[in-house]
């Protein structure tokens, strides 16, 4: 028999001639190894059999029986060619009929007398018990069936039996592969060999057998991302030189110390490795992420401050104008006592005072500039830029970014995200930048209670708002959707979305009778029902002017209540603003959710968060309430990654790592692997301690599949 190895094309194994070849090609299986890649998608435990008296009892389960065939099959064919094949089977508790539909083969399979192992649903038919399309196999005590049957995603050209039988072939030529695994990864993780694995995964053995081989594949999958996303990252870096900054570390901290607030220390463990990276002669790339109001916008001030003291140029680039208002005044406050010449260059500015600022920053009268899409225009330049700085990072694409670097030689970087992602998945969408995680919150910071209630609270709540516009407060109110011609899970036209998205597919999406709120509706409907209280409207399809309008008569305290889609900016600081109302709560992420909360709790008032859902799935109510009882953005999260997956915190910008994070994962699973990620980046850093090229002969395999997979990427 000839032997084959990952690399044999399928037509080489047994029972494979060019008509099969060419079907398992159309599923995209043109080698042994495309073959026993392709897990099984589920398990039939038909090791179990139930006598027939046991099976009537199932309700219509799938059930594995032991019968044998009492009767010679027989074929009908009905009216449009409909085929029907039964005969009679019994074991020693009773009998039943075994039907087959369009499947007039199955008279030949079988034999009057023979015992088969049948899997399927027996039901009671106009008072009879069949056996509806069952698949079946030939039983002896003599020779002992798998307990075990893989079912696989397969097309119409190869059936589940062709399958099976492919894989069982070519598992018994296959030559033991040697594994992408160093053989100390394997023995410091307890895992079996490769093609153990392989073999287990198709034909498990037993459950304890098939939980290992899932392990062993999982890890491959896992520990190859890991060298993969460690090898770019180190290319990344000796691929941008940077210039080092002289950093004043005596100044920096003044300058710090001069700030009306003490940092945390998670803030001051952050600066710290900014100013770290900003001495080295590579340039920095790194993500600051934190929870809403840890503090991200200081630790950048802090790189800010550094780099200017030595005489170089500093941009932050913001996602709106309103955004980037905001941080200019800021953090022109804290600059303006050391001297630091700040501007901002937006988008509304006259084009005299663009021109002024831009010759400033040409001729290096600007030390340091806050701006919006502006900054990365053909006729922005600098004088000498060595950091750019961008805020709400995913609201911007690769290309945005990528032209604000240009603007100078190879300058540090930093980002900043609010959504709190779990630092397992930070390493997949980041495996590029080091990441400094800001995981407390000040003292200052105050907690927003949070209450989930249903439409029977709707008169109470309509007198909360008015109570709270009363007393001179502000109100957010956010809706899933726009207006009746939008999406009713989300406002799908918004052009810079969040990457959370609020689609609760799987968690109760349906609302169960509840009515969808529609921001262009309501806020009117609302306006009404509050005389004499000002109510605003806010969402994607406004042009940025209104929406700018808007907003800032909201930041100005001119309107009371704004009724709004996702479109809030999640940066924007009203410290007025007491109470944050999310209607169709169950429509949304967890951590969008926790984003939105995050826009009250900002002053020294008392402040809430209304999740108001009148949905009757009890997993969705479940799911919200995680909100009702933490405020940790991390566990928030990490919730969030573990019920809803990681789709949701990847943002179109960075679709790159969302490809490589994507390709080659069979086995390995983002969401339920966690602990093994974590396992398998640590074991790659050894790898790369020790052979950073992965020059030496017993990596040859492992480079080879890092290269493959930054190719499919």
């Amino acid at each position: 028999m000839q032997k084959l190895t990952l690399d044999s094309p399928v037509l080489n194994v047994q029972g494979i001639g060019d008509k099969k070849a060419a079907a398992f090609s159309a599923l995209g299986v043109s080698t042994v190894g495309d073959l026993l890649y392709r897990f099984p998608k589920a398990y039939q435990n038909r090791g179990d059999a139930v006598s027939l008296l046991q099976a009537a009892s199932l309700d219509g389960e799938c059930c594995s029986m032991i019968l044998t065939v009492a009767g010679a099959p027989s074929t009908v064919t009905l009216k449009g060619r409909i085929t029907i094949t039964k005969f009679p089977v019994f074991d020693e508790s009773g009998r039943c009929t075994a039907v087959f539909f369009n499947q007039p083969y199955i008279k030949n399979a079988v034999s009057l007398g023979a015992t088969y192992r049948f899997w399927g649903k027996l039901v009671y038919k106009k008072g009879k018990w069949e056996l509806v399309n069952p698949q079946f196999e030939a039983y002896s005590e003599k020779a002992a069936l798998p307990d075990f049957v893989a079912v696989y995603h397969v097309g119409r050209s190869v059936s589940q039996k062709l399958m099976r039988s492919t894989v069982v072939s070519a598992l018994s030529s296959l030559e033991p592969p040697p594994g992408v695994l160093p053989h100390a990864v394997e023995e410091r993780r307890g895992l079996i060999p490769l093609c153990r694995a392989l073999c287990e995964i198709h034909i498990p053995s037993d459950m304890q057998a098939l939980t290992a081989a899932k392990r062993r594949l999982a890890f491959e999958e896992l520990f190859i991302f890991a060298v993969a996303v460690k090898r770019n990252k180190e290319a990344s870096k000796r691929s941008c030189s940077g210039t080092a900054i002289s950093v004043d570390r005596s100044a920096t901290e003044r300058f710090i110390s001069s700030l009306p607030f003490e940092l945390t220390g998670a803030q001051d463990r952050v600066v710290c490795e900014i100013l770290t990276d900003l001495e080295k002669n590579s340039a920095m790339h790194r993500i600051i992420s934190g929870d809403v109001g840890s503090g991200k916008t200081v630790c950048a001030a802090a790189a800010v401050f550094a780099v200017v003291s030595d005489g170089r140029q500093a941009a932050l680039m913001a996602p709106t104008e309103i955004l980037a208002r905001q941080h200019y005044e800021d953090l022109d406050r804290m600059f303006a006592p050391f001297g630091i010449k700040t501007a901002l260059l937006s988008g509304s500015l006259s084009a005299k005072e663009k021109k002024e600022i831009r010759e400033k920053l040409k001729n290096g009268a600007i030390d340091f500039v806050v701006g919006t899409h502006a900054l990365i225009s053909e006729s922005t330049s600098f004088y000498n830029l060595a950091l750019v700085i961008t805020d709400e990072q995913h609201r911007f694409g690769v290309k945005q970014k990528s032209a604000l670097e240009s603007k100078g030689p190879s300058p540090h970087v930093l980002v900043m995200s609010a959504t709190p992602i779990p630092r397992t998945l930070a390493l997949v969408l980041y495996g590029d930048l080091d990441i400094s995680v800001i995981d407390t919150m000040p003292p200052r910071r105050k907690k927003v209670s949070t209450f989930l209630v249903d439409e029977s609270y709707r008169s109470r709540l309509d007198g909360f708002i008015a109570k709270c516009a009363g007393e001179g407060r502000q109100v957010y109110i956010v809706c899933p959707a726009i207006d009746d011609t939008s999406d009713d899970e989300t406002e799908e036209e918004y052009q810079e979305k969040s990457p959370e998205r609020g689609n609760d597919a799987g968690f109760g999406s349906g609302t169960s009778g509840s009515r969808v709120k529609r921001a262009v509706e309501y806020a009117p409907e609302l306006a009404k029902k509050l005389p004499g209280i000002s109510v605003g409207c806010l969402h994607g399809r406004m042009n940025p002017r209104d929406k700018e309008k808007v907003m800032e008569e909201f930041v100005s305290g001119r309107l009371s209540v704004l009724v709004s889609t996702t479109v809030i900016e999640v940066g924007v600081n009203v410290p007025n603003a007491v109470l944050m109302v999310v209607e169709n709560a169950e429509r949304f992420g967890l951590s969008q959710l926790h984003q939105l909360r995050g826009r009250v709790g900002r002053s020294e008032y008392k402040s809430w968060c209304i999740l108001v859902s009148n949905t009757g799935n009890e997993e969705s109510l479940a799911r919200l309430d995680v909100l009702c009882r933490t405020y940790d953005g991390y566990k928030i999260a990490q919730a969030d990654l573990e019920q809803r997956g990681p789709g949701d915190f990847i943002a179109p910008s960075v679709g790159a790592v969302r490809q490589h994070g994507s390709a080659g994962f069979h086995a390995a699973s983002l969401c339920n692997d966690i602990s093994m990620l974590n396992d398998a980046f640590s074991d790659a850093e050894e790898l790369l301690k020790n052979d950073p090229e992965l020059l030496k002969k017993e990596n040859s395999a492992i480079a080879a599949a890092t290269d493959a997979l930054v190719q499919l990427s």
